[in-house]
């Protein structure tokens, strides 16, 4: 098996940059809130991580032939749909390995500074117990969130990618743009 090192470090750049971005968006917004609108933070990244830990599986999960019936009866986002299943790899990547593990290390982070603000508000008092109950909060919410998806994942995956390939489509709209030109001129699905 061949090492794709330039993919290998473009991946390792990007995680780094998006996860230096989310982390400085969190921390600047973590010190000027109240406690429980960082909780909702906290929680909006954790769904954040399922979610595309969902759309991730379901591009693995998905076949091709009923995105082929839509798209030529032209529904939105059908290519799009297809471009997820012929690059599933990639999408996998992305979703579950990108997005997946910054929102798990940034939900750790968010967690930490959840603790301190709950250290300083108790002047001292059970910091390690709070410390201990978050870690666990987040590892449990994370697990049991992405184990849910998973499943749903493998048996909806038509219905997850053709949510995506519409969201995509519509981003393709605005000028956000991915390479769909793969979905109109290879037929089957990419295996590496």
């Amino acid at each position: 098996m061949r090492i794709r090192w330039k993919k290998v470090l473009t991946l390792t750049l990007t995680t780094f940059l998006v996860s230096l971005a989310f982390n400085l968006g969190s921390n600047s917004v973590l010190s000027f809130v109240p406690l429980t609108l960082s909780l909702v933070l906290l929680l909006f990244i954790i769904l954040l991580g399922v979610v595309f830990d969902i759309v991730g599986v379901a591009a693995t999960a998905g076949e091709e032939a009923p995105f082929h019936a839509m798209a030529s009866n032209r529904l939105r986002g059908a290519k799009q749909a297809i471009w997820l299943v012929r690059n599933a790899d990639s999408v996998s990547t992305f979703c579950n390995d990108l997005i997946g593990d910054v929102a798990g290390t940034l939900s750790g982070a968010v967690g930490v500074a959840i603790v301190l603000n709950l250290d300083r508000l108790s002047a001292g008092l059970g910091g390690t117990l709070a410390n201990t109950f978050v870690v666990a909060l987040i590892a449990a919410l994370t697990v049991g969130g992405k184990s849910l998806g998973k499943n749903f994942a493998i048996s909806k995956s038509t219905t997850i990618l053709t949510i995506a390939g519409r969201l995509l489509y519509s981003l393709g709209r605005i000028g956000i743009r991915f390479d769909a030109k793969t979905a109109k001129t290879r037929r089957g699905k990419n295996n590496g």
